[in-house]
């Protein structure tokens, strides 16, 4: 049964990916990061150990593609700001992991429900001028570059 439900409930993920935008994408990121931490929890709780070691080991993936998402040349003093605070998160989780650490998990969890939610809150027509911005930006480039 359980099976039938992941595979479900992956198909609905990758349905979402298909055509999502990039602001959704990085939503969905954010909101697996939340969820194999929250996965990595019970585990440690439940001294599944070979479970911590694979939900933290995806949620530290997912941050490490957010943190190298960033467009460093757009983005300004923000863009540096979620690199360490990023680079704070995975580091943080790599010691709840050698430790296992429901305490420095939660702490992630935290930093990450505040920086989703301030995502969350981003008006559509500011993420309208964004797509619009990076796409003369392409533009731009392949010109430059043909």
């Amino acid at each position: 049964m359980s099976y039938g439900i992941n595979a479900y409930k992956s198909v609905g993920v990758k349905n979402d990916l298909a055509v999502a935008d990039p602001h959704r994408v990085i939503q969905l990121l954010m909101q697996g990061s939340l969820e194999n931490m929250a996965k990595a929890r019970g585990c440690i709780e439940r001294k599944d150990f070979v479970g911590k070691s694979q939900t933290m080991s995806k949620a530290m993936s997912i941050i490490t593609a957010l943190q190298h998402s960033l467009d460093m040349d757009v983005g300004g003093d923000v863009s540096q700001n979620l690199w360490s605070l990023y680079d704070f998160m995975v580091n943080h989780l790599m010691m709840a992991s050698r430790e296992s650490s429901v305490e420095k998990i939660d702490d992630v969890i935290e930093i990450m429900l505040k920086i989703k939610s301030a995502w969350d809150q981003i008006p559509v027509s500011e993420r309208e001028l964004g797509f619009r911005m990076l796409a003369d930006r392409d533009s731009r480039q392949n010109l430059a570059s043909a």
